[in-house]
């Protein structure tokens, strides 16, 4: 098999299982903030409580075939259970894509995991302003895992210490942030700048930078707009995970090729 071959038989099959993920993340998305259980009960219909049968629940083209609607009682289906399946299955593919043109394929698995967690996240903390503990907690475990397996398939432990360090580094930086503000910082986002730094770390300082600025940079721009617009007023409470996770994904494409940008403009190198 070609290297192209390889790329195209890994961003295909992570971009269906992304399909399959998103479709198991509206799952997530919903029960987790309730403190309910993930695999029982089965899918219903919140309006008439009918079980969802198989065929009507398959990623993106049951909501097509079923045009928003329910087959038994005809309430209407909300286009975000599509869209969340659609995102997933896309940001799979990008990073299978990433990893496997940049030769670093066995870090795969770690970054979709990463990945799934990050929509989880982002949804459940726009719908809650919460980051459950049940969700960010094992992602530290999950992340320390799978990349000491990247480490071991590598034979490089360098990136497995920089993950430690950034871990540590991002989750320090967040604490001073959430005493020194508490109404601006969330003990839960602190958590979540852990898991962050841990991947961000493994790719490099300048992903690590990066990543943390343009979660600022993002989520500063946003709140400027809602000003602008009248949506928010000063003091408002806007969830930051989103943006965190946003610029997770910037460093985690783009990160070192910024920092490598910027330090040349500047004459750093």
């Amino acid at each position: 098999m070609t290297g192209g071959e390889l790329v195209a038989v890994v961003v295909t099959l992570s971009t269906v299982l992304g399909l399959l993920i998103g479709s198991f993340l509206n799952v997530v998305i919903w029960r987790v903030p309730r403190g309910e259980s993930l695999s029982h009960p089965a899918s219903a219909c919140p309006r008439c409580g009918h079980a969802i049968r198989w065929y009507d629940n398959v990623p993106v083209v049951s909501w097509l075939v079923l045009r928003a609607r329910c087959r038994d009682c005809g309430a209407h289906i909300s286009a975000r259970y599509p869209l969340v399946e659609a995102s997933t299955a896309a940001l799979f593919g990008l990073i299978a894509y990433r990893f496997t043109t940049s030769g670093d394929a066995w870090l795969v698995p770690a970054y979709l995991y990463l990945g799934a967690v990050g929509v989880a996240l982002a949804m459940i903390d726009i719908d809650t302003h919460r980051l459950p503990n049940r969700i960010v907690i094992p992602s530290f475990a999950v992340g320390v895992v799978l990349l000491t397996a990247g480490s071991a398939l590598q034979q490089d432990w360098t990136p497995l210490v920089q993950a430690a360090i950034g871990a540590a580094t991002l989750f320090a930086f967040y604490f001073v942030l959430a005493v020194a503000v508490p109404r601006g910082m969330g003990f839960g986002d602190v958590k979540l700048a852990g898991v962050i730094g841990l991947y961000l770390g493994w790719l490099g300082w300048g992903s690590l930078v990066v990543g943390a600025f343009a979660a600022f940079l993002l989520g500063g721009l946003f709140s400027i707009v809602l000003l602008a617009l009248g949506r928010a007023k000063r003091g408002s409470g806007i969830p930051f995970g989103p943006w965190m996770l946003a610029g997770t994904g910037v460093a985690l494409f783009f990160g070192e090729s910024i920092a490598d940008g910027y330090l040349a403009l500047v004459g750093l190198v």
